[in-house]
This record gives C-alpha cells, sequence and structure tokens, in this order.
C-alpha cells in the first residue's frame, strides 16, 4: 500500500496545517504552484482499506489515493474557495523553508511534486465517495468547523 496525504478534519493533520494558512490568508501558490498533489479524503481511505482487506485476488503494491491529483496551485484555490476566503498570498521557493519551520511540517508536502492515480484499486472496483478535491475541500471544512463550535 501506498497512501496520498489523508485528509481529515481532525487536529493536528495535514488539512489542519493547509486550513491554517487559508485562515491566515496565506494559502497561495508554492513556488509557481505547478507541482501536483494526490491526495484522499479520511473516509475513503478508510473504505480503501476494508476493500483491500476482501480483495483476495488483489496482489501487489497499490496506490490508495483519489483519482484526480490536481495542482497545488488548483488545490489550495478550492481550499480557500471552500472556507471562503478569496486570496491567498504565494510563496516562492526560497520562502518555503522558512514558513515550513513555522508551521513545523516539510517544504515537501508543498514543494515535491506527486501525481499519483490509484489504477489498480479502480480497476478493482472500488468507488469513492469523494473522488474531487472542491467537494471534498466543503465537506471537510464544514466538518472542520463543526467539531469546533459543536
Amino acid at each position: 500500500m501506498r497512501s496520498a496525504m489523508v485528509m481529515s478534519p481532525q487536529p493536528g493533520g495535514i488539512f489542519d496545517v493547509l486550513l491554517r494558512l487559508v485562515r491566515a490568508r496565506l494559502g497561495g501558490p508554492v513556488g509557481g504552484g505547478r507541482q501536483y498533489i494526490s491526495w484522499i479524503h479520511h473516509d475513503d481511505f478508510a473504505h480503501a482499506l476494508l476493500w483491500l482487506v476482501a480483495q483476495d485476488e488483489l496482489k501487489g503494491p497499490v496506490n490508495i489515493a483519489a483519482p484526480n491529483p490536481l495542482s497545488q496551485a488548483k488545490f489550495m484555490r478550492a481550499l480557500r474557495t471552500a472556507w471562503g476566503v478569496r486570496t491567498g498570498l504565494p510563496a516562492t521557493r526560497w520562502m518555503a523553508p522558512a514558513g515550513a519551520l513555522a508551521m513545523r511540517t516539510e517544504t515537501e508536502l508543498v514543494l515535491k511534486s506527486r501525481r499519483v492515480v490509484p489504477g489498480r484499486l479502480l480497476a478493482s472496483g472500488f468507488q469513492f465517495d469523494h473522488p474531487t478535491w472542491p467537494e471534498a475541500a466543503v465537506e471537510l471544512c464544514a466538518a472542520w468547523r463543526s467539531q469546533r463550535t459543536g
């Protein structure tokens, strides 16, 4: 199993880090924003694990990622839209290490391109509940808000 970044509204995860950037109006393109981001909604991740356990005939490496990776610029634009923020300040490549240090994360998360598709998972018949990021981001933002206000 190889997994993309799992997006969950729970505190401390990568979604929480990215949303913190958006909320601070810093969620713009990093290093040009052309690098690809592969991701998966936490519900789809859990369902994919259960699916794989039940698939006796499926052997070898399987990518667990949503079927629609997108560029970092589009990824963050969709997250800003889902949160209701119009703009996010961009960051140049040389600014990324300072930002990563401040956010207690790694520059690799935003600078390295990962365009992973779940070919074998899809071929096995798995169906995603959250195949596209804009819709997943809306759901995750709503869940994040609900956890903190409810």
